[in-house]
């Protein structure tokens, strides 16, 4: 006997056979939507949407040498890329540089090796930091990569106001779901409001922040729990930043978003207009923002890396095609498409090459991008946006009242949440009750095997000697005396980026930058939950 088909969207929010007027009973079209680029922004953050201007293609990039992906990043802008996207290893993800013990094997593996100023000039070679905008996805060493940055663009003589782009930098998501990180959570919640201070002073067009959803929900939160966990850690970062005594509309209006753009079509376009929605709310009403800017959220999505499968790898092609359609309808300001192959290893050429085709194509040839928000009004969506929202908001109140995203996270509220819709899911997909195309339904007995990136291990022999080189070359004192300066900085209260910014000019590396933060702060352990 077949299992009942479950009529309900993957977060388990209940779903009607069709929709009328009547699941709008109450609902006014001026409270809840409003005009595209005006509060409370359900139906863009942007007036004119693509017909303004598209969406950034943005696809992450990153392996192996600087050199090696700074030719990714130019093969890619000449295929009509419109913005960068860094991809970093995980020792730098985790401040050490490739010379260290604990590099072995890493090196160059799952993103670019970066341990020193030198390393992120070589990245960049070439390209016109002024005119394109660049986005690191780096957390508990962000702070030291936008120090390397700022450095280059110094070197360069490039003004820090014609700077754009964005840090991930979000501490937080870090200890809820991806858990790269280096101390506890106050003191890494401090950096990242150094950086947000920092940036609304003297880099005005770079967003400090990517407040991420995306790592809550590969690790195994539903769409809801995404939803608000996410607004959940902008609320934590604004609030840190008001109690810093910062004006909210000196530094909200750069606070930008990351969201993951899943299979479940018409709930991820729900997702994000709901997400505009609640923000746009709490901003006004929580924080007192004055500004439209303060209230709009912006957000850069990426198709589903846990959706995809190794078996059929080309069958990802048609799921990263049906979420890139979802994140445009539902107004993603930026969109990276993953690679067909990404299961197997990083990215080829050719496959990365038709995951940016799959958006040009949605861009040039779908005419979707000639109508703002073409599915609002339509009574199921705006039903379900309605029911994202309540349900986000009711997880919100949740972290409130156990004192705030921080304090959830100390009790292991949003990590057990999570680890419970992860359970929940694979227990479905074990027994069929949700399909998996190609792996529990319509599998094939015989796979073909396919192509991919592999990196030379001859990677990071070179990476580390290069590293020593740059060691052996610099004054030792002035590298005793920023790491001094770093320190006292960090004990005592002081902004640390232009402390950073001077330490990368003078070849002190990330891993030695991170052993000041190792060495004042502590280290991280987190609780055991059961």
């Amino acid at each position: 006997m077949e299992r009942p088909v479950r009529f309900e969207t993957l977060s388990g929010l209940p779903l009607e056979p069709f929709y009328t007027p009547a699941h709008l009973a109450g609902w006014r079209h001026e409270d809840k939507l409003g005009a595209p680029g005006h509060y409370p922004f359900t139906r863009g953050p942007y007036a004119t949407m693509y017909r303004g201007k598209l969406w950034t293609m943005r696809m992450f990039a990153g392996y192996g040498r600087p050199e090696d992906t700074n030719l990714r990043f130019k093969y890619l802008l000449e295929q009509g890329q419109t913005g960068l996207s860094t991809a970093f290893d995980m020792p730098a993800l985790m401040g050490y540089d490739a010379d260290h013990p604990r590099a072995r094997g890493e090196v160059g593996r799952e993103g670019v090796s970066i341990s020193t100023l030198d390393d992120m000039e070589r990245l960049f070679d070439g390209i016109p930091l002024g005119d394109v905008t660049t986005s690191m996805t780096i957390n508990c060493t962000a702070s030291i990569a936008l120090a390397m940055y700022l450095a280059i663009a110094d070197k360069r003589g490039i003004a820090w106001d014609r700077l754009g782009g964005t840090m991930q930098n979000d501490m937080l998501k870090e200890f809820i779901a991806q858990k790269e990180w280096i101390c506890p959570v106050e003191p890494a919640v401090r950096i990242v409001v150094d950086m947000i201070e920092f940036t609304a002073r003297h880099v005005p067009k770079f967003n400090p922040v990517s407040i991420s959803g995306y790592h809550i929900r590969e690790a195994g939160a539903t769409a809801v729990q995404e939803l608000a966990f996410t607004l959940a850690d902008g609320i934590g970062y604004v609030e840190a930043c008001v109690t810093r005594g910062l004006d909210v509309d000196s530094f909200a209006p750069r606070l930008s978003f990351f969201f993951d753009i899943h299979n479940d079509f018409f709930e991820e376009i729900a997702k994000l207009r709901a997400a505009r929605r609640i923000w746009a709310t709490v901003m006004k009403e929580r924080f007192g923002a004055r500004k439209p800017e303060s209230m709009r959220l912006r957000t850069h999505t990426q198709t589903a890396g846990v959706s995809a499968t190794a078996q059929q790898p080309l069958n990802n092609v048609a799921r990263v095609a049906l979420q890139a359609l979802a994140a445009v309808l539902g107004g993603a300001q930026s969109l990276h498409t993953n690679s067909f192959d990404e299961t197997w290893a990083l990215p080829t050429e050719e496959a990365v090459t038709v995951a940016l085709r799959t958006q040009q194509l949605i861009a040039e040839e779908t005419h979707v991008p000639l109508t703002i928000d073409p599915l609002g009004g339509a009574y199921f969506l705006e039903r379900l946006t309605d029911q994202m929202e309540a349900a986000a908001l009711d997880y919100i109140g949740k972290v409130d009242a156990l004192g705030g995203i921080v304090r959830a996270i100390d009790s292991g509220y949003p990590q057990t949440e999570i680890a419970d819709a992860a359970y929940r899911s694979q227990l479905m997909e074990d027994r069929g009750e949700k399909v998996v195309v190609g792996v529990n339904k319509y599998a094939m007995p015989e796979e073909r095997s396919i192509n991919y990136l592999r990196i030379d291990e001859r990677v990071e022999l070179e990476q580390a000697e290069r590293v020593g080189r740059v060691k052996a070359a610099r004054d030792p004192k002035k590298v005793a005396t920023r790491l001094k300066q770093l320190a006292e900085t960090c004990r005592h209260g002081g902004n640390v980026m232009p402390v950073l910014i001077d330490a990368v000019k003078d070849s002190v590396s990330l891993g030695e930058l991170s052993d000041v933060y190792r060495q004042v702060f502590g280290l991280y352990r987190e609780p055991i939950i059961f």
